[in-house]
């Protein structure tokens, strides 16, 4: 069974990156502060979007109460997040921190699109520390308990 990001978050995940992006072509400090942020936020998205993300697809299916024996492949997607999330929260204070730098640079620098943006980035991380990432591994113990694994 294939577990598919719902296309919300990877609409934004795509719409954080385009705008990241962006900021890494400033020529000032403001740019160089996003670029510490790309190298930190590329590969910790590659993560979510790998094993974090994708068992939120089946939340409209267990909500309406559709379960099924090939829906058991998504623990080991969800086993995996429990294994990794300290360092995942760990990734996430890394790149809030350069997300603070890039803030503070803007700022300075009078970009204030980027400022928002920072801030955005920031909420995002706090929303999947919050919800994403538990509801995850929700759906997983609750695949498990509902399979009898």
């Amino acid at each position: 069974m294939e577990f598919k990001i719902p296309h919300p978050l990877k609409q934004e995940h795509e719409e954080l990156h385009n705008m990241l992006r962006k900021a890494t072509q400033l020529s000032d400090k403001t740019g160089e502060a996003a670029k510490t942020v790309a190298k930190l936020m590329h590969p910790h998205f590659e993560k979510e979007e790998e094993y974090a993300l994708p068992p939120l697809g089946l939340l409209p299916l267990i909500t309406s109460g559709k379960l099924s024996e090939e829906m058991k492949q998504v623990i080991i997607l969800t086993d995996k997040l429990k294994k990794e999330l300290p360092e995942m929260l760990a990734e996430h204070q890394h790149i809030v921190n350069a997300l603070k730098v890039m803030i503070q640079h803007a700022k300075t620098e009078g970009h204030p699109e980027f400022v928002a943006f920072a801030e955005r980035l920031m909420l995002h991380a706090h929303t999947e520390e919050e919800v994403s990432y538990p509801t995850a591994i929700l759906i997983g113990d609750y695949v498990k308990l509902r399979l009898g694994l």
